[in-house]
């Protein structure tokens, strides 16, 4: 089973979730990484790991022609709804459907790290990127810097047994191996940088419902029950809840672009 079946499987199981309630908390970091990425008028973009849309919606308002890809077919649904004359497909970011040099800008945000082979994936993003184009890659930053990383997602990791054979792809990944595998997959030169944006809900139930549609913790929700997952997210919340009521994680992103050579 590929990265696509799997990881698609996971983040689409609440797609309309994910949706309606986490990728709007992101639309700040989304116009963070198409600024830093150069879309503008024009520009031929496409996301891998495109989710329901969030970050295509804002690159088309910038004037970009925009395509995208993700692993789960639920949430292509809902970003196909939302950008329709776009094409949004279902598939394999080591394996992308699209023609040689077929865009200015690749995107992943939030996505290349979920690959099973980082370097592979980044080598298909070459592959469609334009002679002299950009391939951009957003992260979270350290663990130390990122609240929800830190203060809840490790607690929730905590369910699960170490897994067998080392770690499985995840959301946090080594500022050198990034580069590395940039380097790797014919990409150069390449430029990084880190900054600071919180992720901020309305409420704790809006906070829980979030997290609950992330693909990490949806698969600790599979082996230890959906109630146990959460409770130890709500368990964490105390320390992240404001006097208004309002649930901010205060966190780190770090973003790599390169050329394609």
């Amino acid at each position: 089973m590929g990265t696509a079946q799997v990881q698609g499987e996971l983040w689409g199981a609440k797609a309309r979730d994910w949706a309606e309630v986490q990728e709007p908390a992101w639309r700040h970091i989304f116009e963070a990484a198409m600024a830093h990425a150069g879309v503008g008028p024009g520009t031929r973009l496409l996301d891998i790991g495109c989710g329901a849309g969030g970050a295509l919606m804002i690159a088309r308002k910038l004037g970009a022609e925009v395509a995208g890809l993700d692993g789960s077919e639920n949430l292509v649904t809902i970003a196909r709804e939302r950008l329709p004359g776009s094409r949004i497909e279902v598939g394999e970011m080591e394996e992308l459907p699209f023609d040689d040099q077929s865009f200015d800008i690749v995107t992943g945000i939030n996505a290349f790290q979920f690959a099973a082979d980082l370097v592979n994936a980044l080598s298909e993003a070459r592959r469609v990127c334009r002679r002299d184009g950009t391939i951009f890659m957003l992260t979270w930053g350290r663990r130390e810097d990122c609240e929800l990383m830190k203060v809840t997602v490790s607690k929730v990791m905590a369910l699960l047994p170490p897994p067998p054979g080392g770690n499985p792809p995840g959301p946090l990944l080594d500022e050198g191996d990034v580069e590395t595998a940039m380097h790797k997959a014919g990409l150069g030169p390449v430029e990084t940088e880190d900054f600071a944006a919180d992720l901020a809900f309305p409420d704790i139930e809006t906070a829980v419902r979030a997290n609950m549609a992330a693909g990490v913790n949806v698969k600790v929700a599979r082996q230890a029950g959906e109630a146990r997952v959460s409770e130890v997210i709500r368990a964490t919340l105390p320390a992240v809840t404001r006097a208004d009521g309002s649930v901010v994680w205060r966190n780190r992103f770090r973003w790599w672009k390169a050329r394609r050579k």
